[in-house]
Order: structure tokens, then C-alpha cells, then sequence
């Protein structure tokens, strides 16, 4: 919002209750125009036929539906779609859409680029530009939903960027999302994904939409994991662990473990022992995700097929629930860890 207009994607419901307020207007007014832009997908003014004339007027002149502009499409031979946007300002990030058949899944950024320049991800390789207003996360989000001409089931936070460095914009875009008069996504249909932010992960407990939440954790110690992601080196995994055990004991939520098998890097059976010490007594589900190639590591490399069940083996040993992830819109460059924003 500058001085002189709102910008319709900042502003929440109560928001907008203040402004039609302001304006003289009844409060039913606010849950109608959500309705329009949330439910409805409509973002243009003239098209909201149950408001007066004038009132749409007002709201052209005043209020701007500042949109994420796509810049290109891509679809994977799996049915995963890969979308480029430009900001008002020209940067560009990438958000995916994931078709499960039965459920869509939208994969969401909550940053332009990455500050943490974790080894195996592209998107810390390109660097950091700034951090997404709410309206630019919303605007990802019902712009694929416009775009695909139905809703979309599910959002995972684990596109562009770390949301818990970008918590207040993220936690107000949930709101919105959740909120029963704008978007009404069910609280168990959204999730943040962190690389193991402390504070953010102490603040979601007390959020009041109980969200899903996931650890990107690939690494079942301090030495390899501050080498592979050095967030660790400011939050190692003996503080990461007591915040997670804290979040398990105030919410009663599970926790999911993102681990990217990498070859001969973390896919020893010998840390497939260290990784069920460390996450003992957290009833874990752990997503194992083939390594996706990025070219600022050509180094690294997908563990094979016997590589991967002798880890997952240990783990079934253990007794520890998992999935071996299948990858999905790697031919596009829009599996986990590839997004770059950059094309």
C-alpha cells in the first residue's frame, strides 16, 4: 500500500470491514468482496454485479488488485506444472502445482530467492532478493487456482525461500487462507516446511491455526548437517530437537522429516542409526526424497536403488515411519531443491 491506494491482496477481513467503515459502508460488505476475490477468483471490480455501481467505482479508483504476473508455464510428463511470476517490482520466483489425481497440491514461496545457501538447494545458489509481502503469497496462490479453474486442495510452504524468516507475512497470508469469509482452507491443509528456524518453530505452536509442520533435516548430526546447511551452525540439532520435543508437547502435532538421500554424502546405513537416535521418543514420519540434480552441484549425486532400501531398511528396523518420495516435475526443474526463479 502506498499513500495514496490499498492494495486489495494486504488487506484482511478486518481490514477491510475498517475500510468499507471509513467509507460509510455496511460490514457485509468486507465478507462480500472476500468472497469474490477468494472464493470466486474474480479480480476485477466492474465484475462484482452484487455491489452498487458506485461502490465498484470507489474500489477501482482506490483499492489495486495487484496481481503476480505469469511469465511462463511449464508441464511435466507426471502432470506437475512449474509457473514463473514477476512481482511489481521485476523479481521473479516459482511456485508448483502438484496433481495427485484425487487432490492438488500447491508448493508456494514466502521469499524471492534464499538467505541460507543450503548445498543441495538451487534456490540458495541464486541468492537472496527480499522477502514476499502477504499479498504476493496470496496472489501465487489464487492465481494458480485461476488459472487451473478449480480449487486446489492442499499449500505447502516449501517453495521459494525459509517462511519462518518471513513469519509475519506468512503467518497473516494463513490467516486470510483459513479464514472462513476469504479463502476457508481447512488448518490440516496447509504446511510449513523450515529448515529448522527455532523461534519460528517456538511461535507456530502458539499460532492459532493449527498447521501441519515439516523439518527439512537431511543430515543426523551437527558436522554433516552445519557442512550441508549451515542455518546449523545457529541452530544446531540439540537446540532443533528441544524445540520440537517443546512444539510436540504444547500442540500434540506430529512432525514430519524431509530427507534428501544424497550418494555416499548421508545414505550410510550408519546414519540411517544415528538419524532414529536423534529423532527417538518424536514418533517421526520421515519423507526420503531422492536427491534432484542442480547445476550449481554437479558433484552431488541420487543414491541408487540398493543404496536407498539398505537405508530404508534400517529405518523399518528401527521401526520409524517412512516414504520414499516419488519425484515429481524433475524434467521441468521443479522437484524439490531446483527452483530458481531465474528464467
Amino acid at each position: 500500500m502506498n499513500d495514496n491506494y490499498y492494495d486489495a491482496l494486504e488487506l484482511s477481513l478486518n481490514d477491510w470491514q475498517l475500510l468499507f467503515a471509513e467509507w460509510g459502508e455496511p460490514k457485509f460488505r468486507a465478507g462480500q468482496v472476500s468472497q469474490w476475490i477468494y472464493a470466486k477468483k474474480v479480480f476485477g471490480y466492474h465484475e462484482m454485479s452484487n455491489l452498487s455501481k458506485a461502490l465498484r467505482e470507489k474500489l477501482t479508483g482506490n483499492v489495486l488488485m495487484t496481481l503476480p504476473i505469469l511469465i511462463k508455464q511449464q508441464t511435466s510428463r507426471d502432470g506437475t506444472k512449474k509457473y514463473l511470476w514477476q512481482l511489481q517490482d521485476g523479481a521473479r520466483i516459482e511456485s508448483v502445482l502438484l496433481n495427485h489425481g484425487d487432490h492438488r497440491t500447491a508448493c508456494i514461496s514466502s521469499q524471492a530467492g534464499c538467505p541460507l545457501g543450503c548445498m543441495f538447494c538451487e534456490t540458495g545458489a541464486n541468492g537472496f532478493k527480499r522477502n514476499l509481502t502477504r499479498g504476493e503469497i496470496l496472489g501465487q496462490f489464487l492465481m494458480m487456482e485461476k488459472f487451473n479453474g478449480s480449487d486446489i486442495n492442499n499449500i505447502v510452504f516449501m517453495g521459494m525461500g525459509e517462511p519462518f524468516l518471513n513469519e509475519d507475512a506468512v503467518f497473516s497470508a494463513i490467516r486470510s487462507l483459513n479464514d472462513k469469509n476469504m479463502r476457508n482452507l481447512g488448518a490440516r491443509h496447509i504446511t510449513i516446511s523450515t529448515s529448522g528456524i527455532v523461534p519460528g518453530i517456538e511461535d507456530l505452536a502458539d499460532f492459532e491455526v493449527p498447521l501441519r509442520l515439516s523439518v527439512s533435516l537431511h543430515a543426523p548430526n551437527d558436522a554433516l548437517r552445519s557442512k550441508l546447511m549451515p542455518v546449523n551452525r545457529q541452530y544446531s540439532l540439540r537446540k532443533l530437537i528441544a524445540a520440537l520435543r517443546r512444539y510436540r508437547e504444547r500442540t500434540g502435532e506430529r512432525i514430519t522429516f524431509e530427507y534428501a538421500l544424497i550418494d555416499r554424502v548421508n545414505d550410510e546405513p550408519e546414519q540411517a542409526y544415528e538419524l532414529g537416535a536423534l529423532l527417538d521418543g518424536l514418533a517421526p514420519y520421515i519423507n526420503i526424497i531422492p536427491f534432484n540434480a542442480i547445476p550449481s552441484r554437479p558433484d552431488f549425486r541420487r543414491s541408487d536403488a540398493v543404496r536407498v532400501k539398505e537405508f530404508c531398511g534400517v529405518l523399518s528396523e528401527l521401526k520409524i515411519e517412512f516414504e520414499v518420495r516419488r519425484e515429481r516435475g524433475g524434467d521441468i526443474m521443479a522437484a524439490c531443491g531446483q527452483l530458481a526463479g531465474s528464467k
